[in-house]
């Protein structure tokens, strides 16, 4: 009895030749990939600290995606080449400067775009109860972040996302499964590596050594200009930002002095005991 049916990745129809029974079947697929970024200072600059100690000098700096966050939409994008997604949302919490950041993530192969509009830098906390009111609206099969920004370092947003929406989560991610309706995670800890498995939806972050992002080419990034790019406030998702921490001085750190040559081994395991006082 012939067989018919559309692509197995989305429905397919089984026929029994014995009883001549028909049994559908439908596999499990992510309807949407959520990667929240951040905008932050290039990586290749050298950062100042402002003459007050208030902060850091923003004024004629080149601002980048969140290097952990470039893996992240990397990871989406790949995840939709797989056919395992079908769409891949990018979202920031920042000011409007925020949208050359998306509109890179764009170019880079996201669907779309979202920018909830905020005056000044929003803390971990505030970031996550946003999030968590895109996701509620969007309803993402998996939620991927990057496991920090490099400007603040708290790795914290992620984690409180999950909390707050009730997700399981794996985080500092190196390698990504997706089985049906399951994620497999395998995690850098201290002691090495550990294999999660966690039930979708879910909430990933992303280590330094998951994936390589991409380039974006010039037809991408022509073509990044035209996709759609939503903007949204606070209050469009019932959400009041407020500062719970207060930075009381940022400082650079110290200079490090100059090395010196010595003439000798004896020269300088003197030095070593005598001045530097690391051996005995």
């Amino acid at each position: 009895m012939p067989c018919f049916g559309s692509k197995p990745t989305q429905r397919f129809v089984k026929c029994d030749p014995f009883n001549l029974s028909i049994h559908q079947t439908t596999e499990p697929r992510i309807m949407k990939v959520l990667v929240p970024i951040k905008r932050v200072v290039d990586a290749n600059v050298k950062v100042r600290v402002k003459p007050d100690k208030t902060g850091v000098d923003l004024n004629n700096v080149k601002m980048a995606v969140n290097p952990f966050c470039e893996i992240a939409v990397e990871e989406a994008v790949r995840l939709k080449e797989k056919g395992v997604a079908e769409e891949v949302i990018v979202l920031a919490v920042g000011t409007k400067a925020s949208q050359e950041q998306l509109r890179t993530c764009l170019a880079l192969g996201a669907d779309r775009a979202i920018l909830i509009e905020v005056d000044g830098d929003a803390q971990p906390l505030t970031i996550a109860k946003l999030i968590k009111g895109v996701y509620e609206k969007e309803q993402p099969g998996l939620v991927i972040f990057g496991k920090q920004s490099i400007d603040g370092d708290n790795s914290q947003t992620g984690q409180m996302f999950a909390a707050l929406a009730g997700l399981p989560q794996g985080t500092f991610a190196s390698k990504v499964s997706i089985d049906g309706e399951k994620a497999q995670v395998i995690r850098e800890v201290d002691g090495g590596l550990q294999t999660v498995e966690l039930k979708m939806p879910a909430v990933i972050t992303t280590d330094l050594r998951l994936n390589e992002p991409r380039y974006a080419s010039l037809p991408n990034i022509m073509k990044a200009k035209k996709k759609q790019l939503d903007v949204m406030s606070p209050d469009d998702l019932g959400v009041e930002v407020k500062n719970t921490v207060e930075v009381l001085s940022v400082e650079p750190p110290a200079e490090r002095k100059p090395g010196i040559k010595v003439e000798s081994v004896a020269e300088l395991v003197d030095k070593l005991r005598n001045e530097a006082k690391v051996i005995k």
